[in-house]
């Protein structure tokens, strides 16, 4: 597929099912051929996101639809993430819809989270199966496995591990093309 250039936008608390309906792809539940109501575990990745100024999350739109979502959340350890590695740790959580994989919108997405990550945080961790052809994006952005980080997802059995990646402090820079500020604040 060629490239696309989606518009990016923060992911506000109003736009709640947007999380909601990123995480069904997050956890390759279309693969699966099953639903979020058979996990209710998954919803501390996307309930009630942004009520705590710590989430910060994008997605991206390509035309007038979504394309994709990446957001991070500052989890507890009862909250038993699969990436959970401390309490100062966001966990981040990506996904693109299957007809806009392979063509940049995790790339975007994921470059200026990272950057808008970086002002609030020092580090991010994801988990990651272990075949995802995410991986490689991962570690083109300086993401690197977590030794001693592997276990089984609880949704299909799959061996995962944890991926960490730690954050530049640097001035958030914001896209130019498509920047609208009313769109960048809640």
């Amino acid at each position: 597929m060629p490239l696309m250039k989606p518009t990016l936008y923060f992911l506000r608390s109003s736009e709640q099912r947007i999380a909601t309906d990123m995480l069904y792809y997050a956890a390759r539940l279309d693969d699966l051929q099953m639903s979020l109501d058979e996990f209710p575990h998954l919803d501390i990745y996307e309930r009630y996101y942004g009520l705590n100024q710590q989430d910060v999350g994008l997605y991206a739109l390509v035309g007038h639809e979504v394309a994709g979502a990446a957001w991070i959340r500052l989890l507890k350890a009862s909250n038993g993430a699969d990436a959970y590695l401390d309490d100062d740790t966001p966990v981040l959580t990506i996904a693109v819809k299957p007809e806009f994989r392979r063509t940049g919108i995790a790339t975007a997405m994921l470059e200026q989270l990272l950057l808008e990550a970086g002002a609030l945080y020092e580090r991010l961790s994801v988990s990651v199966v272990h075949d995802s052809p995410a991986i490689a994006l991962f570690e083109r952005f300086g993401l690197s496995r977590v030794d001693g980080s592997e276990k089984l997802s609880p949704i299909d059995g799959s061996r995962l591990f944890t991926m960490l990646k730690e954050l530049p402090k640097k001035e958030v820079t914001r896209p130019s093309d498509g920047y609208d500020p009313t769109y960048w604040m809640d």
